[in-house]
């Protein structure tokens, strides 16, 4: 966990299928968002973990199967110390999970809003193969920070789909699925990391003043 323990918000995040909770990319997104007065707590799936102690290299399992470990995620968030708001989602895989259940957490009054990072509308190379499909009828607030060339969903592609009018995304960029830029863009990594703290920032602070009207 990081961040101030009076922060109104908390986001909970999952990591991708490939890589844990560590990476350079939701740590430097975690700085970011601390900076930023949103405290955030980080989780690995079972099946991440058991490689940090020696265990087999074994793919990611299916996304629904993880749903149970996500829920339970959430419960120890809730059942500590914890007070004020909170958001679930993740980077890629962890943030298509926390989509799927979100509006039933939202229902329990376990979540408040999704931030995904990187959401993984199609498999690269495979357009025609959409997870979109729970995405359409969304209720619980959502906001989707995407790499506008990102392969599992670039702009033009997510703008032609039917999502719920409750979805906001955030395009970063020429950002690719971590958000970086080409060289010759005119972006940069750093500044391209800081738009996606900035837009996850901004999207909460809404969602709070809005309760409060």
């Amino acid at each position: 966990m990081a961040g101030p323990e009076d922060a109104v918000w908390t986001l909970l995040l999952a990591h991708g299928a490939g890589a844990g909770m560590e990476t350079p990319f939701l740590a430097r997104v975690t700085a970011l968002l601390v900076e930023r007065s949103v405290r955030v707590v980080r989780f690995e799936f079972g099946y991440m973990a058991a490689r940090r102690t020696g265990g087999k290299r074994r793919p990611a399992p299916k996304a629904e199967t993880l749903i149970p470990e996500y829920r339970a995620a959430v419960d120890a968030v809730c059942g500590g110390r914890f007070q004020g708001r909170l958001a679930i989602g993740g980077k890629s895989m962890g943030g298509r999970i926390a989509s799927m259940i979100a509006d039933e957490l939202n229902g329990e009054g376990k979540a408040d809003a999704l931030v995904c990072l990187g959401y993984p509308f199609h498999p690269p190379g495979m357009p025609e193969k959409t997870r979109t499909a729970h995405l359409e009828a969304l209720s619980c607030p959502a906001l989707i920070v995407q790499g506008d060339r990102d392969p599992f969903g670039n702009q033009a592609e997510v703008e032609g789909y039917s999502l719920a009018r409750g979805i906001e995304i955030a395009w970063i960029g020429d950002g690719d699925h971590d958000l970086g830029p080409r060289g010759a863009s005119g972006f940069t990594r750093k500044g391209n990391l800081a738009a996606a703290a900035d837009a996850v920032a901004g999207f909460l602070a809404e969602l709070e003043a809005r309760s409060r009207t």
